[in-house]
């Protein structure tokens, strides 16, 4: 007897329906998916039960005729794919054309439709992959899938479905997702107890994420806006298609500011060609924009969409069509983090204190990757939300994409893989969301933080630091300055820190590092990982004003190191910077090199807290941070200036 056989078409529905139909949230993205390739103007989700008992898609597409919406439930039916040519690019949400049948077949599924160039449309209705019935009916142009009943003939895997709550929570934050992808369109969201979301269409993005978010959460982000060369100037390939030859990459969205952290990346939205995808390219690309600028455990809120040419990606890489490839992705990796670092360069916004007053401390430990003598930020959260739809599983960053190939570290530890934070009640949609009537633990609606009515203060900037008067110091650590923007505190270690940061990394690229010799040869004994490392960047450290000869299989002997670093701190930068590179993941660029060698030099060779100033060594700090590019915060991420403004001084003594 053979023993390979082919699968029934039921079996080999339900096992599709394994890999797409996760839970109610994959069905709602498959739908609206559709809907949305179907060229709707007005989508609109209704849910029951979280999803578990009734999902409905209204939409005002274009609609199918009798025989396409029979068609449409055979597998691998579509009408967006013509030939294997089709699939080098790819213009559309869907293309696989199995999102109907697998669904049909976990599921009770009726199809309403109507092609606007027909006089009726059709209804058909399938039970768990079965045909019940078709028959035409009076309907206005479109197409309205009902989906009930959920696994009803798979209770293995409805049993494994969250509570409710949980549900209706990705839902809610899948919608939102498409709604910011797309905010030409009108999306709402509703229950039979409340309209969720209702987002009429905007004009521009940032009326979208004001209409989901409010008014809050738009003042936190930084808008981006940047445009490639032509990709056939940019890289020459024969092969590019004729239509392609002037396309370029767009990079656009928001960022959040420097002092708006996260303790995980749920507030990273990455779309590409508005399709919603996780991409550890690009989370790399996110994490360079900010290094230096946010401590190494906290990430930014991100909302980032990448246009390009079809046939410049590559969708075809995963069931859910939730991962991407690029044809060229180091030029879309360096692209991607210079246009948020130059959003963020462009903006440079400083942390206010009602900003800090709300951040929680945290406790630095030794070796963790944080800076001497201090501790760092707590995170500030954001108002951008921070549910992220199911089949996005976090990834870890570091991938050891770098501007040009790096070193490669073997043997470093790989970060391991963070777990999701569920959907939560602090989950902020802003003016879009109605909440229900009666507030109970079961109803997340009930609890959403609504926008402030009130308008925040105007943020302040770094021009604002060039006209600072110092009055003096507070502990000898903390310069207390006036200008009539407010009341201005500035770490003086950080601040000097940011100041050489940057002098130093300006020195590094015009090859002028200075360095300054010691009187006496020091020689420290390295662990064997310290020693692989040392051998890997002698080079580059000998670039940025280090001299350091091998003395023996385990030894180094350091002869000079960059001016301003003091011979006793000479054998802690080294194995600062030895160790530091060391936890990278798996390699490291050029760039990323010289950053980390520059911060942790600077750290060493700036002003030390509990040092009294001279009035004429704070004005000179002052407007020496003031021509910084990135003033907010130092190269560890730790705020610099935190500003008082005249505002909330009035409000704290009840003047307004």
């Amino acid at each position: 007897m053979s023993r390979i056989r082919i699968l029934p078409e039921a079996v080999a529905n339900k096992i599709a329906a394994g890999e797409i139909v996760e839970r109610p949230a994959s069905v709602v993205k498959e739908l609206l998916e559709n809907a949305i390739d179907a060229g709707a103007k007005t989508i609109r989700v209704e849910v029951e039960v979280g999803g578990k008992r009734m999902i409905r898609v209204i939409d005002d597409g274009h609609g199918m005729t009798h025989d396409d919406a029979l068609l449409a439930f055979e597998r691998h039916a579509t009408s967006k794919l013509r030939s294997a040519d089709d699939l080098l690019s790819i213009a559309t949400l869907g293309f696989r054309g199995e999102a109907l049948p697998t669904i049909a077949a976990v599921s009770r599924l009726l199809l309403e439709t109507r092609d606007e160039a027909e006089a009726e449309g059709t209804r058909i209705e399938f039970t768990g992959g079965k045909l019940i019935g078709v028959k035409p009916v009076g309907l206005p142009a479109g197409t309205t899938i009902s989906v009930a009943d959920i696994f009803y003939c798979v209770p293995a895997r409805r049993k494994f479905l969250k509570a409710d709550t949980t549900e209706l929570g990705h839902i809610a934050s899948l919608v939102t997702h498409y709604a910011l992808a797309n905010p030409s369109k009108q999306f709402i969201l509703t229950t039979p107890t409340q309209e969720i979301i209702n987002c009429p269409p905007a004009e521009k993005l940032a009326d979208r994420v004001y209409q989901l978010f409010g008014r809050q959460a738009l003042e936190e982000l930084v808008e981006i806006s940047a445009v490639s060369a032509p990709f056939r100037a940019a890289i020459t390939e024969p092969e590019l298609h004729p239509q392609e030859e002037n396309s370029s990459l767009t990079v656009s969205g928001f960022t959040s500011r420097p002092d708006i952290q996260r303790m995980n990346r749920n507030g990273i939205y990455i779309f590409v060609n508005r399709r919603l995808v996780r991409d550890r390219l690009i989370l790399h690309a996110i994490h360079e924009a900010y290094r230096n600028i946010l401590p190494p455990a906290v990430f930014p809120a991100t909302l980032l969409f990448l246009e390009m040419p079809y046939g410049e990606v590559d969708v075809n890489v995963h069931p859910a069509k939730i991962e991407v490839r690029f044809r060229r992705s180091q030029l879309v990796h360096d692209f991607a983090r210079d246009a948020i670092r130059q959003a963020l360069m462009g903006a440079r916004p400083i942390a206010s204190f009602a900003a800090a007053a709300a951040a929680t401390p945290q406790t630095a430990g030794p070796g963790n990757g944080t800076f001497s003598g201090g501790v760092p930020p707590a995170p500030v959260e954001s108002g951008v939300p921070r549910a992220i739809i199911p089949p996005m599983e976090e990834v870890g960053v570091g991938s050891g994409v770098g501007s040009d190939g790096g070193f490669d570290l073997t043997g470093a530890p790989m970060r391991p893989v963070e777990q999701r934070i569920p959907f939560t009640s602090g989950t902020a949609f802003g003016a879009g969301v109605r909440p229900a009537e009666t507030s109970t633990p079961g109803n997340w609606a009930a609890n959403l933080i609504a926008p402030s009515a009130e308008a925040p203060a105007s943020l302040p900037r770094p021009e604002h630091i060039a006209d600072l008067k110092p009055l003096g110091q507070v502990s000898a650590s903390f310069i207390v300055a006036v200008n009539g923007e407010g009341l201005w505190i500035v770490d003086q270690h950080v601040a000097h820190e940011r100041v050489l940061f940057e002098q130093h990394l300006e020195a590094r690229r015009a090859g002028k590092v200075e360095a300054q010799r010691m009187l006496l040869p020091l020689v420290i004994e390295l662990s064997p990982r310290q020693i692989v490392t040392f051998e890997k960047i002698a080079e580059e450290l000998s670039a940025n004003g280090f001299e350091v000869e091998p003395m023996g299989p385990k030894s180094v002997a350091i002869q000079a190191v960059p001016a301003g670093v003091g011979a006793p701190d000479a054998e802690k930068l080294l194995t600062e910077i030895l160790d530091g590179i060391e936890r990278e993941n798996a390699a490291i660029s050029i760039e990323t090199l010289q950053a980390k060698i520059a911060a942790s030099t600077a750290c060493h060779a700036a002003i030390k807290v509990n040092t009294p100033l001279e009035q004429s060594k704070m004005e000179w700090l002052l407007d020496a941070l003031a021509k910084t590019d990135c003033p907010m915060s130092c190269p560890h991420g730790r705020p610099v200036v935190l500003r008082y403004s005249m505002k909330e001084i009035e409000k704290a003594f009840h003047r307004i």
